[in-house]
């Protein structure tokens, strides 16, 4: 009797190589980032889509990138994807950590080199903080030779260190939706809110408030002088780009 190994029904077919999927394998939808006093376009958020099920979220496709060492190539090809739907618009567009080690973005021929409108740069505040020395080497570089401009998104989630962040000399800071959920019912909240937006302007970096939902949010970040808005009470991501539903006075 000859003895075999017996397949596990159980088994599941590993997930397809990160390297293997193109464009379209992708998609890429926007969030309009408006102006905060009277809703106007000022850019979007380009925000990736996997049409493969297996990665279906966001989440679960950079994690396998990261796991197979191919961020760079997919950070690639979600900008490709991206600044050829929006010729003509400013776009800002999330950089994982692993895509900056890796040095894509400053090969001359990336996407970013060419489109026709600003391009920011978004690197989370835990990033900021974890890869400070690749985040200042190298996307300061980019910048440089690009045009390019930094984001510092999710600030005051309380991961950093905020000397280390001023030196990244941000264009743009995003606040973090914690500090902008329900900022019409606490007043401490507000004012540390109001106090950050100030710092931001003295340091030359325009402010986002992110993660929009209801009137009174975007009401209390007018307040406090923030310059632009995000959320869903504004718009929803999709492509085409969606409208801006700006509430009446």
């Amino acid at each position: 009797m000859t003895g075999g190994i017996v397949a596990d029904p159980r088994r599941t077919n590993p997930p397809p190589a990160i390297r293997d999927l193109g464009a379209q394998d992708l998609d890429v939808v926007f969030q309009p980032i408006v102006d905060a006093t009277d809703g106007a376009l000022f850019a979007v958020e380009g925000l990736v889509r996997c049409n493969r099920n297996e990665y279906r979220s966001p989440l679960a496709l950079f994690d396998e990138a990261v796991a197979q060492e191919a961020c760079g190539r997919l950070g690639r090809t979600v900008r490709e994807v991206a600044f050829e739907r929006v010729a003509g618009t400013a776009i800002f567009v999330n950089i994982h950590p692993k895509e900056i080690s890796s040095r894509w973005l400053v090969r001359p021929d990336d996407p970013l080199c060419f489109h026709d409108h600003d391009v920011y740069l978004e690197i989370t505040e835990a990033a900021a903080f974890e890869y400070f020395d690749l985040c200042s080497d190298v996307l300061r570089e980019v910048c440089a030779r690009t045009g390019a401009k930094l984001v510092v998104d999710d600030f005051g989630a309380g991961y950093s260190n905020l000397e280390r962040i001023v030196d990244l000399e941000p264009s743009v800071v995003k606040l973090d939706r914690s500090l902008i959920v329900d900022l019409h019912r606490h007043g401490r909240k507000r004012t540390l809110v109001t106090h950050l937006v100030r710092l931001c302007a003295d340091l030359g970096a325009t402010v986002v408030a992110e993660g929009i939902e209801v009137v009174d949010e975007l009401r209390a970040v007018q307040d406090c002088g923030v310059q632009l808005v995000q959320g869903y009470l504004l718009a929803r991501p999709s492509y085409p780009i969606p409208a801006i539903h700006w509430p009446a006075e």
